[in-house]
């Protein structure tokens, strides 16, 4: 039986039922997505899915089939969905195929079949519309080019002055504070001045007006940058009339005593006191100005630092939210590859799995026909039965050669069929081995059964010839024949109180094969 590929990359879910042009019959839906079979499987319980369904179905294992569930015939193994077990259903394929189709698209008049709506019109029709994935937008296939472009409000874009990466929305607020970003002055109508260089400018140019450094004092001049010096030595006077009233009514120190002499320095006399006074205010008007201006280049001198410091601040912090994003990128991409990395994890546990069951039956098996099923736990399976939990269990296989059948048993704690509730039921169940097309079929060997007297005093005995017309004993085409066996094995009667033939919460069971002709 073919063995579905997990590797397959391509494969999607079911197409619409909207797109058949006649009712859809049952067996054409999968039973997992319940539209038209894409690429049909079927599984050994008979049920078909899609191949894009199966393979989600049964990607963390064997599961059981839900449709056998609601349809009331789950029957293990047979209803466990299993990608070793399942194969694909050409033929089912080829009448789905040959099914009349339409397309779903508003606008388009397309019509053909199933088969022809796969290879030449599903994903290539011009009046599809698709989803961008950077905005989300709807759009018509056609005009996806155009859309990403020129329309998208998620498109990135470079700056074209500073050549940082931005998205289109955020491309204009980038715009504001660029640092290459062309400015114009308005005063000498110069052009393309980076914004970084802009204030330099300012400062520099000649037609560039700025108010009168005594504007604070009451000057209401705007110069231009070039005439400041001019426009200082011109109005010297009338910027020291603006000071006076500030001076005088600033606070003063101790004034010489009206009785005294002062010292005229420039001249090596004395004056007398009236024209000593007269004389303080101007010189102190003299002083207070200087002091006035070294405070406003000071201040001015401040506030340049702290706009170039602003900038610079907005600079980086542009800096930072762009690295923020490509952090955040990355971080998307580790977390994808981690979730890869925990499915390969997943894949790799249920390898173990399987080979550490292989490595259990290995442990177990014999090759001479001969048997021997040591059941543990008897209580706590029984329960796990009644329960209807574990209703059945299977032993570890066992060959009647190196290279002949494969087999093992099937046994039922509660019961099954006419003995459930009442009797244990034991059944025999041919297995597919590696060398089945070696071997005589059907299966004809005669088998004993037995439950094991552990005084070693009366087993508990059943054999019988195989009906080689049963299915159950020809060339199995599964992993395993359907059992059969004997319902009334054992009455449960028989393991109650002390039992001979339950010691220890343990029950043996043997198989015996009968070798003759082989």
């Amino acid at each position: 039986m073919a063995r579905i590929s997990l590797e397959c990359a391509n494969s999607l879910p079911g197409i619409p039922l909207s797109v058949l042009s006649v009712p859809m019959e049952n067996k054409y839906k999968c039973q997992q997505c319940l539209q038209v079979l894409r690429k049909p499987v079927q599984a050994q319980c008979g049920h078909r899915f899609c191949v894009h369904c199966f393979k989600q179905l049964t990607s963390c294992g064997p599961k059981p089939c839900e449709a056998c569930r609601q349809e009331e015939i789950y029957e293990e193994p047979i209803s466990i969905l299993n990608s070793n077990e399942a194969f694909p259903d050409n033929a089912a394929g080829r009448e789905i195929a040959s099914l009349p189709a339409r397309c779903l698209n508003q606008g388009c008049v397309w019509t053909g079949s199933i088969k022809e709506y796969e290879a030449q019109h599903e994903g290539r029709c011009e009046f599809e519309r698709i989803q961008c994935e950077a905005c989300q937008t709807s759009v018509l296939r056609t005009e996806k080019d155009r859309h990403n472009e020129r329309e998208c409000e998620a498109r990135t874009l470079n700056c074209k002055y500073c050549k940082m990466t931005f998205n289109f929305k955020e491309i204009k607020a980038h715009d504001e504070i660029c640092l290459k970003f062309p400015l114009q002055c308005k005063d000498c109508g110069k052009k393309k001045i980076p914004r970084e260089k802009f204030n330099d400018h300012s400062k520099s140019c000649a037609k560039s007006k700025s108010a009168c450094p005594f504007s604070d004092v009451g000057c209401k001049h705007v110069i231009d940058n070039g005439k400041l010096s001019d426009h200082e030595h011109s109005s010297t006077m009338e910027h020291l009339r603006l000071l006076l009233p500030m001076v005088l009514s600033m606070p003063h120190g101790d004034a010489p005593g009206q009785g005294e002499w002062q010292e005229d320095s420039g001249l090596g006399l004395y004056r007398a006191p009236e024209e000593g006074v007269a004389s303080g205010p101007g010189a102190a008007a003299s002083v207070q100005s200087v002091d006035v201006e070294k405070k406003v280049n000071a201040l001015e001198n401040i506030v340049c630092v702290l706009n170039r410091e602003v900038e610079r601040n907005s600079v980086t912090l542009e800096a930072f939210s762009h690295q923020h994003r490509l952090d955040q990128e990355k971080i998307e991409n580790l977390s994808n590859k981690v979730r890869q990395l925990e499915r390969t994890v997943t894949m790799r546990d249920l390898q173990l799995s399987e080979t550490e069951q292989l490595l259990r039956e290995l442990q177990f098996c014999t090759y001479d026909g001969i048997f021997v099923w040591k059941v543990s736990d008897f209580l706590r399976r029984r329960q796990d039965a009644v329960a209807g939990r574990t209703p059945a269990m299977f032993s570890p296989a066992f060959y009647s050669s190196k290279y002949g059948y494969k087999m093992c048993l099937r046994l039922y704690l509660n019961g099954d069929g006419t003995g459930r509730g009442t009797h244990l039921s034991l059944f025999f169940v041919v297995m597919r081995g590696k060398c089945d097309a070696l071997l005589k079929w059907p299966f004809s060997q005669k088998v004993t059964l037995m439950l094991l007297d552990q005084n070693n005093r009366e087993h508990i005995i059943d054999a019988f010839r195989p009906d080689v017309t049963s299915t159950s004993f020809q060339r199995p085409i599964s992993e395993m024949n359907i059992a059969s066996g004997c319902p009334l094995f054992c009455p449960l009667a028989k393991l109650a109180g002390k039992s001979p033939y339950l010691r220890d919460d343990t029950i043996f069971i043997k198989a015996i094969v009968d070798l003759t002709g082989l």
